[in-house]
């Protein structure tokens, strides 16, 4: 079971100056008040963000937050 869900790790990405595509995914994504917080499953996170999420440049964006955020679990 991972330590930390994606969107609370996402959060951790947020940059207000000089971000990349998945920071600035992080900065919309904090005033996205549908967002599935909770949600671990990318699916459910993927769907929504299909459907919903038009502050998303690109479903590509996501799939890199989501390798990220995968990585970033493996090194704890």
């Amino acid at each position: 079971m991972k330590s930390q869900g994606f969107y609370e790790w996402l959060m951790t990405q947020r940059k207000p100056e000089d971000a990349d595509e998945v920071q600035e995914f992080a900065n919309a994504a904090f005033f996205d008040s549908e967002f599935p917080k909770q949600s671990q499953d990318f699916n459910e996170i993927s769907k929504y963000l299909e459907e919903s999420g038009g502050y998303l440049m690109s479903m590509q964006v996501f799939d890199e937050a989501w390798r990220r955020f995968l990585t970033s679990e493996e090194g704890l």
